[in-house]
């Protein structure tokens, strides 16, 4: 169909490899900018010659500086989960569950500066959240690990040409979602400034949104529909028990991401690997499934 090969050669467009390789020589540059920028703030800041009153301490300490060049790369990998979506479900989702380590990795630069060594360990919150989110990374690893070790043993499958139209039409879906993730992150992070912007400017009421949550917590939102939208598409190329109630399952280790986003504590990371986990074990029953049939 007409539209289908439209879709086709506008996403091959978008996403060349030109093109993908010019975004991360720009990553990388940018990443290093702001890395520095974000430096010279701190300093600044230090020594009284700029006067904000930033939350998450994130002008304190120097090793905060580190999370400014996170958040430029995890956009990078953000846009590539994007061009992944149409080719696999399950390269998509083990994206995700990347995606959603590397932004613990970040959170945990923002909060060694609120480590108070002196106090004790077990009572003391931001402490207890150091030690929760560096337990929860090094499961997070091995459990993506595992994932992606159990992702290449999928069985290969001729693709059929319903199987052709189905990437197709998840192509479109791609090409829809690339300029909401930038609007969304312009939206996200001008919405944030302004409300800096506004507690300085002493309004006290203002509630700050949390730096960890900017952007990702809508971009989920998001994802959880576009993941939604494919499953029902998927209806119409397979009707596949195992393949379905696999589909099934990534979107809900997409939708327990998304939750965890408005968890504190360790219910955030508990959220976080529980999604991971329940997308390996729905992995591994899938296969076994096709595996027997």
């Amino acid at each position: 169909m007409a539209w289908l090969k439209f879709l086709d050669n506008s996403f091959d467009n978008i996403f060349s490899d030109k093109r993908r390789s010019i975004i991360e020589r720009y990553t990388l540059f940018t990443s290093i900018l702001g890395f520095i920028i974000h430096l010279i703030l701190i300093y600044l800041n230090n020594y009284n010659m700029l006067n904000i009153s930033f939350s998450g301490s994130l002008l304190d300490d120097p090793i905060s500086a580190i999370y400014t060049p996170f958040s430029i790369i995890l956009f990078y990998e953000t846009y590539l989960l994007i061009y992944y979506l149409p080719g696999s479900f399950t390269t998509a989702i083990s994206k995700q569950f990347e995606i959603i380590s590397l932004i613990v990795i970040r959170k945990i630069f923002s909060d060694i500066p609120k480590i108070n060594l002196n106090a004790n360990w077990l009572e003391n919150s931001p402490n207890l959240q150091l030690i929760y989110d560096l337990l929860g990374i090094l499961i997070l690893f091995f459990l993506i690990y595992l994932f992606n070790l159990r992702k290449e043993k999928n069985p290969v499958k001729p693709i059929t040409d319903s199987i052709k139209r189905f990437i197709s039409t998840k192509k479109g879906v791609s090409i829809i979602l690339l300029p909401l993730l930038i609007i969304m992150s312009i939206y996200s992070v001008s919405n944030w400034i302004y409300e800096i912007y506004l507690v300085n400017e002493n309004v006290k009421s203002i509630n700050v949104s949390n730096i960890n949550s900017v952007f990702y917590n809508e971009f989920f939102t998001i994802l959880i529909l576009a993941d939604v939208f494919i499953l029902l598409l998927s209806f119409q190329y397979t009707e596949k028990y195992s393949q379905l109630i696999r589909n099934t399952g990534f979107v809900i280790c997409t939708i327990l991401i998304r939750l965890s986003f408005a968890a504190k504590g360790i219910t955030n990371i508990l959220l976080i690997v529980s999604s991971v986990l329940f997308g390996l074990i729905i992995l591994r029953i899938y296969q076994a499934f096709e595996k027997n049939i």
